[in-house]
């Protein structure tokens, strides 16, 4: 049985929750403490040695680390991932643009307001997130409102990865109002099929 370590406020680490739900893979969860450190000791950095959550365990001696590699692994050969070869790399396209582009501004701005308490020492910070969250929510209104889904109109691991912290941007100060694409494509992401709440 497939094992996935993790921390259930992460939004990387729903999209590894979701996805194993959907695909319907037996799996076991183990929560991942991050506030005593426990992504610091030794028995979690045989799993992974950058010491990061998610991490994948798919036997005894295979670890599998990182959000969007993890969903590429499970949804491989699924309807969670398109045959063609130029769909495939548009599924890994927005989900590098989810990494290098979003997660940095909309999951950051979220642990500060929401985790961390908003610390004044971090104000600026906060802001600078803030600015970046809209560009790429720009960038994926554009996007979506000329499509149902990210890639070739069907649901894909793509708006999994991009949904984990879309969906909870305005934790993080960051509005959803001006967005009617976005707002309508959440919505058809929550009505998914063994959806599940974050």
């Amino acid at each position: 049985m497939l094992k996935a370590f993790g921390m259930s406020l992460s939004g990387n680490c729903y999209k590894v929750k979701l996805a194993l739900t959907q695909l319907e893979l037996p799996f076991e969860w183990h929560e991942v403490d991050l506030r005593h450190g426990e992504h610091k000791q030794p028995a979690f950095l045989r799993m992974n040695p950058n010491g990061q959550i998610p991490v994948l365990q798919i036997d005894e001696q295979t670890f599998l680390p990182e959000s969007n590699a993890i969903l590429y692994y499970l949804a491989h050969g699924t309807d969670l991932m398109p045959q063609g070869k130029l769909e495939q790399a548009q599924v890994m396209q927005w989900m590098f643009f989810e990494q290098y582009c979003h997660e940095p501004n909309i999951a950051v701005a979220r642990f500060i307001v929401k985790l961390a308490g908003r610390p004044a020492s971090r104000e600026q910070e906060l802001q600078k997130c803030i600015v970046g969250g809209y560009k790429a929510l720009d960038v994926m209104e554009q996007h979506l409102g000329k499509n149902v889904f990210f890639v070739s109109n069907r649901y894909s691991i793509a708006d999994i990865a991009l949904y984990a912290y879309t969906h909870k941007a305005e934790d993080g100060g960051i509005s959803l109002d001006n967005y009617p694409a976005i707002r309508a494509w959440l919505q058809r992401v929550a009505s998914q099929d063994r959806h599940i709440a974050m």
